[in-house]
């Protein structure tokens, strides 16, 4: 019992023995939408799933095909079930790396999504380039020279998790 999780769905698994049958879309999208990013050290609530759901519209308006912005909105779908960690302490977390890595992969083989260097290299450059565009906006204090242009807008605010759900859910049944 001390090594099992359960999620809004009612599954029960142990996250290090993550299989695709524990993959659930629902227990995802309700948790990104839950999920603060920058370790809640914002000036107002602004959740992972938005950020992927920015993160996927702006693959759409780069013009990339559907399969990278599904792995958009998906690629922080390993916090649903293992949370968020801020990169510069998880940068140095190499077993939280090991597991974030097994069940993000678990997740996109649970979706068929198999992915070359070349569309992990566009989903994380789009990553980084959303999150230099909501640094200045939902952190105190910003220390970039220079934020990137986006081909989208997204929304940066505080949104009821509700709607974040509906949205995430809505895109994937879209994309899927």
């Amino acid at each position: 019992m001390n090594n099992v999780m359960n999620t809004y769905n009612k599954k029960i698994f142990d996250p290090w023995h993550m299989t695709s049958d524990d993959v659930d879309i629902k227990d995802i999208a309700h948790a990104l939408s839950l999920l603060c990013r920058g370790c809640g050290h914002v000036k107002f609530f602004y959740s992972v799933g938005l950020h992927c759901i920015n993160c996927a519209n702006e693959a759409k308006m780069r013009n990339y095909d559907s399969k990278i912005q599904l792995a958009c909105l998906l690629h922080d779908a390993s916090e649903a079930y293992i949370s968020d960690i801020i990169r510069p302490v998880k940068s140095q977390l190499l077993d939280y790396q090991k597991l974030e890595n097994k069940i993000i992969n678990t997740i996109y083989n649970h979706f068929n999504l198999q992915l070359t260097n070349d569309d992990l290299k566009k989903v994380k450059e789009i990553d980084d380039d959303m999150l230099k565009n909501e640094m200045p906006i939902i952190f105190s204090t910003c220390l970039l020279d220079s934020i990137p242009k986006l081909a989208s807008k997204p929304i940066i605010e505080e949104l009821p998790f509700k709607m974040i759900e509906t949205n995430y859910l809505n895109i994937f049944n879209k994309l899927k």
